[in-house]
């Protein structure tokens, strides 16, 4: 179980992550921001951050994560690999599979299996998460592409930042959008009440996000979307859609349990699947486009909507 420390905030002033550090002798000030990041420090309910201003006498909760082996260990996963060479690796995520070890999935994740799979990956980027550039949500499906070497990590990562990659995604949603097409634009950050949970324009600030949308095909209540993003914030298309009134089918944070209900044998998890991802190679410069299929209880979903 995670640990936790509880601290008295005596009103001083300044940033709220010095504080924290001043008082919490064994975490880092790159530690507490880290957490803060995370959401694991609150106070009456809420998720704080580092601008946040307390009053003095508020009782400040810092939940401590169980530490997590430093070096994962490679185990023999089958992984559907769409693409592989000297430089890179591209795998059509399944659902339930997490990308890299983190608290409560030290284990099992895709980090694992590439480690088994690619003997000279380990170290890539780091130890921890060794040529993750991007990731999915567990229960999102798709292309995902890894890097095998520092300088595909490095390239990769570079055309991320300069959004010159190109990342198309189907979404089943609920309901039938009023437009055939439209913009999304909006801020997400960590939601203010439930640390697990991201929110759309949040009162503390977060990170600016663009996803575009268009209907691939409509049904009686239900929608296909395609969907195209600029960036690629935290739970951001599933944010986006629900806030525009068109929450994704399954998806236990931010869907509707109402509407799920009625569609028979609804799956448990988002129906959003990261369908094609386009890049350029990090070696020859080619443009490189990969293409993922729907899996399978997504298709099922498609064929009796």
């Amino acid at each position: 179980m995670p640990s936790s420390l509880q601290l008295t905030f005596d009103g001083s002033s300044g940033r709220l992550d010095a504080w924290l550090a001043a008082q919490a002798k064994d975490l880092s000030r790159t530690r507490i921001q880290s957490l803060l990041d995370q959401g694991a420090v609150t106070a009456c309910g809420e998720t704080l951050t580092a601008k946040s201003r307390p009053k003095a006498g508020t009782v400040i909760e810092i939940v401590l994560p169980d530490p997590e082996p430093a070096e994962p260990q490679p185990e023999d996963i089958p992984l559907d690999i769409l693409y592989e060479d000297a430089s890179i690796i591209a795998i059509n995520k399944p659902a339930g599979l997490v990308v890299h070890p983190a608290p409560g999935h030290s284990g099992g994740t895709l980090v694992n299996a590439l480690l088994f799979h690619c003997h000279d990956l380990a170290g890539v980027g780091g130890v921890a998460r060794p040529g993750i550039v991007h990731r999915l949500d567990m229960d999102t499906t798709g292309v995902l592409v890894v890097a095998k070497t520092e300088k595909a990590l490095n390239d990769l990562a570079a055309q991320f930042q300069s959004h010159t990659t190109a990342k198309r995604y189907l979404a089943l949603v609920h309901g039938r959008p009023a437009r055939r097409s439209g913009t999304i634009r909006g801020a997400i950050g960590r939601h203010p009440r439930d640390r697990k949970k991201m929110c759309f324009d949040p009162p503390s600030g977060g990170k600016d996000a663009v996803t575009h949308w268009s209907v691939a095909r409509q049904f009686d209540a239900l929608a296909l979307l395609d969907v195209r993003i600029e960036t690629g914030r935290t739970h951001q298309i599933r944010v986006h859609l629900s806030h525009e009134g068109m929450p994704i089918v399954g998806d236990p944070l931010y869907g509707s349990a109402q509407l799920d209900r009625r569609i028979p044998n609804c799956p448990r998890r988002q129906m959003l699947h990261a369908a094609e991802f386009s890049f350029r190679h990090p070696e020859t410069g080619e443009t490189i486009t990969l293409r993922a299929e729907l899996p399978a209880d997504f298709k099922e979903l498609l064929d009796h909507a």
